[in-house]
């Protein structure tokens, strides 16, 4: 850990970065600067280069990317607001509150839509998508969250991706939690949108999110978007058009920093060798908190390496408020629980964090057992 930081942050983002991508955010740069704007055309293609094949001169890469203010929320909203058109019906696959915040966006936006929801424990019921296709023809797009991070659950998004397909539908993934930090090409899961933000797998800082997407549908959806300053294509198309300008002030230092990530996750070996590390550190986690008595949410085939549910244990005297304060005085910071149906609380295992900070959380959680007079056994 380094000395420079309070406390390690093991949530599921913002979380801890390193100080490199700290440190790009000590310059000031002006919106309208080439030098800036040009960085945000390398983070663009980037983005790019992560989620898509290979293209070659004969075979152009058929994806863009475009780069959206505000949480990752923020780029939900203006995905699902910007792509569908009127007469277009949402089907909201739901395991879990981000799931069921994208039919939340779809409601208060008046998009036609449904929800097929099942238990937070449960990954989504292929057969019931299936005939739900061939029931309601209406059907136009679905939406998915890859890792359901109210549990840590992560969704069979390639399983999903083929059905949407042989049904002739638009896939919209919500891929905020996972990209960056777990293998994914848009081609093979076949998302047509991959939603994602700054500040999960890249490590980079909080304020902006990004839409990898197939460059047909997107410029299909030109007029479409029921708002203005989340109006997807028109942003793409500045960004097209202005060599990486944005349409309103962007968040210059967040920017930088966020290249800066990218960067790192190249020296670090790319996304399979960060993948390779977060699955060590979500795997170390969870044999330290089991052989300390705590049991998880999930079944380990659900789970991601992104953030762990552990149950509350049965112990009378626990409550997650002292504990939570007992980690944070050891310079660890976890997640309260967000299951509806049991009492959880949550650990993330990614950023700048790594097997040796997940033996020495081990042992801060320890203390703090000892120290609130816990029996977890």
């Amino acid at each position: 850990m380094d000395d420079d930081i309070p406390y390690l942050l093991l949530t599921p983002g913002p979380l801890t970065t390193t100080r490199s991508v700290r440190a790009a955010m000590l310059q000031d740069y002006c919106t309208w600067d080439d030098e800036y704007n040009q960085r945000v055309s390398e983070i663009r293609n980037r983005l790019v280069r992560l989620a898509a094949p290979v293209a070659s001169a004969q075979d152009p890469c058929p994806y863009t990317s475009v780069l959206m203010q505000g949480s990752g929320t923020f780029v939900v909203e203006a995905t699902i607001g910007s792509v569908l058109p009127a007469r277009g019906k949402l089907l909201v696959l739901s395991n879990g509150a981000y799931g069921r915040r994208i039919a939340q966006i779809a409601a208060r936006l008046g998009i036609n839509h449904r929800v097929l929801e099942v238990a937070e424990i449960c990954p989504p019921d292929l057969s019931q998508i299936e005939r739900t296709f061939q029931t309601d023809r209406k059907i136009s797009h679905v939406a998915m969250v890859h890792c359901e991070t109210t549990t840590g659950m992560l969704n069979p998004v390639a399983a999903v991706g083929r059905l949407v397909k042989q049904y002739g539908k638009m896939f919209l993934l919500d891929a905020m939690s996972s990209f960056g930090g777990i293998p994914l090409s848009c081609e093979e899961i076949g998302a047509s949108f991959l939603i994602s933000s700054a500040n999960k797998c890249i490590q980079g800082t909080p304020g902006f999110g990004f839409v990898i997407a197939d460059r047909q549908p997107l410029t299909a959806s030109e007029g479409s978007a029921r708002s203005l300053s989340l109006d997807l294509f028109d942003q793409w198309r500045e960004m097209e058009e202005h060599g990486g300008k944005w349409r309103y002030t962007s968040p210059t230092h967040v920017v930088r920093a966020f290249l800066q990530a990218l960067i790192e996750l190249e020296e670090e070996g790319g996304v399979d060798a960060r993948y390779q590390r977060y699955t060590s550190n979500q795997t170390r986690l969870v044999e330290h908190m089991e052989a300390l008595g705590f049991k998880t949410l999930l079944p380990r085939s659900l789970q991601s390496p992104i953030i762990t549910s552990f149950l509350f244990p049965t112990d009378a005297g626990f409550a997650f408020g002292p504990f939570y304060e007992a980690l944070k005085r050891r310079r660890f910071v976890i997640y309260p629980g967000k299951a509806s149906r049991a009492d959880t609380f949550r650990i993330g295992t990614i950023g700048n964090v790594f097997p040796s900070d997940i033996d020495h959380l081990a042992t801060a959680v320890s203390e703090a057992i000892e120290e609130l007079n816990l029996s977890l056994r």
